[in-house]
């Protein structure tokens, strides 16, 4: 969904209901007498309530690109992304060759409490079959969530054997951080992938840990993170920010200023950091970008984030369904608002092709308003926010095959494979990136698999140019099938231009 993907900006006090009597009644009866009209006598059947949403939602569009509707049957999966948890049984799964398969258990789930573990495939799902049905993953996930406390049952298949588990749901968090680790000996790295309510919990524990580890330096990661809610870009803000200096300020017609500004004992204030953004990098995360480069608490590197500096309220309406309203702009401490124009309308400000990604284009802060950070740099407004250091989109080795493959389910699908009689080989990630080399044969191996099973025919010449890519994307998915999320991200690492120019900054600080 749209605002999933974009961020979104949400005060704690800010959901409130609407007055029924504040609306123009008038106006509401005429769009019932079109629909009714069109009902009645358009030439195809429509669907009443679809095109009534429809019309609400190119309504808001009209106004801005991030106000938005969300229908009653998605505001629960809304309310989880930016809650960070669900009701369910703390597995992760793929669907491989039709089969419901177990890749990682979450420590202290309700999974791992029944016993279910990772390469266990799920036949059937409280009696009903789900081994060799054509589902899809919303499917599934809609028999294995549900209310903490209720319980489901599920038949499994472990290597020959099968046997019968009953697992009692619990709160499931969906982690914010989905890697950190020490990339060597005095710098670390951090992961956030969304801001939820927990994410400055989980950003707090991690900076903790990696501190303990010997960490003098940082890399923080905000690369394709859309956002999500304010108060954990502030206080993710405040970990980095001495005391009493602004961190970011809100400003509507119909909402007073206020401002947000650090308080003391952040964990991060001495620490040199480098914050990577991306045309990808949104909302919350710019708020924290603009916030460390105006205070000159981080070195930006990367390419131009997206652009959004506006902040959304949400107004719950009587059929539980949602209006995420655009409410005030949000302005970076040195004054900058980061919102890029949308006169053209939604479907521009969301396809337009930007010019940036393989040089700077200057163009955009030609007319752009000049500000002063902290210790006196120049940065602009409008726009998002540009990185300290560019560095270009890397395309060289790419291919038209490594995306098909990239694309496709072949990595997912061959690393369950490989690692059926090989988890627990490696004590930790850091001896497994060291020790596992991707050889030839395994590439041999995925590369027929994809072309026999996934329809994807092998393209030797493009296989030879993306053979590096193709390779680092297999070991990075079996450290995920391994090690999660955090596995998969920090063997990466270590091929990502961004990421090595982090590193050769630091090492020179």
């Amino acid at each position: 969904m749209l605002f999933l993907a974009l961020g979104v900006l949400l005060g704690g006090s800010l959901n409130r209901n609407i007055d029924p009597s504040s609306l123009n009644n008038d106006q509401f009866s005429k769009m019932n007498d079109i629909i009714d009209v069109l009902d009645q006598q358009y030439v195809d059947t429509i669907k009443r309530d679809q095109l009534f949403e429809q019309t609400i939602t190119d309504m808001l569009h009209k106004l801005d690109p991030h106000s938005n509707y969300i229908p009653a049957a998605d505001m629960k999966s809304a309310n989880e992304q930016i809650d960070g948890k669900f009701g369910g049984v703390g597995i992760r799964f793929a669907v491989i060759r039709d089969t419901l398969c177990v890749t990682n258990v979450i420590p202290g789930s309700p999974s791992e409490i029944a016993g279910i573990k990772a390469g266990d495939r799920i036949i059937t799902i409280d009696k009903k079959k789900v081994a060799g049905k054509k589902m899809k993953n919303d499917q599934y996930m809609g028999m294995l969530k549900g209310t903490p406390n209720t319980r489901v049952k599920v038949e499994l298949l472990r290597g020959k054997n099968y046997f019968a588990k009953e697992i009692t749901r619990g709160v499931i968090p969906i982690p914010s951080i989905v890697c950190a680790e020490m990339i060597d000996e005095s710098i670390g790295y951090i992961r956030l992938d969304q801001f939820s309510v927990s994410s400055s919990k989980e950003f707090h524990i991690a900076a903790q840990r990696l501190l303990k580890k010997g960490m003098k330096k940082l890399i923080f990661d905000l690369r394709d993170n859309g956002g999500g809610v304010l108060s954990g870009a502030v206080e993710i803000s405040d970990e980095f920010i001495p005391s009493g200096r602004a961190i970011v300020e809100i400003r509507g017609k119909n909402q007073p200023k206020r401002p947000y500004r650090s308080t003391s004992g952040g964990l991060l204030e001495k620490i040199p950091t480098v914050l990577l953004i991306n045309e990808n990098s949104a909302s919350a995360s710019e708020i924290v970008a603009g916030a460390l480069q105006d205070n000159d608490q981080a070195t930006i590197i990367g390419r131009r984030s997206f652009g959004k500096g506006l902040v959304q309220q949400d107004f719950p309406l009587r059929d539980r369904s949602n209006l995420r309203l655009t409410i005030a702009r949000y302005y970076t401490p040195s004054g900058r608002c980061i919102q890029r124009p949308f006169k053209k309308g939604y479907d521009e400000y969301y396809n337009h092709e930007r010019d940036d990604y393989f040089a700077i284009d200057s163009s955009v802060f030609k007319n752009a308003s000049k500000h002063q950070t902290f210790k006196g740099r120049t940065v602009y407004g409008g726009g998002g926010i540009m990185p300290d250091l560019f560095v270009a989109l890397d395309t060289s080795n790419s291919s038209l095959y490594y995306v098909g493959l990239r694309y496709s389910p072949a990595f997912q699908h061959f690393a369950f494979d490989f690692v059926a009689n090989k988890r627990g080989t490696w004590k930790s990630l850091q001896a497994y990136n060291a020790q596992f080399k991707v050889t030839p044969e395994m590439i041999n191996q995925l590369t027929q698999y994809a072309e026999d099973e996934l329809d994807l025919p092998i393209n030797k010449k493009e296989l030879k140019r993306s053979y590096d890519l193709i390779s680092r994307a297999l070991k990075a998915e079996i450290a995920r099938q391994l090690f999660i999320e955090d596995g998969y991200f920090f063997v990466q690492a270590s091929g990502d231009r961004e990421i090595q120019k982090a590193l050769a900054f630091l090492r020179r600080k």
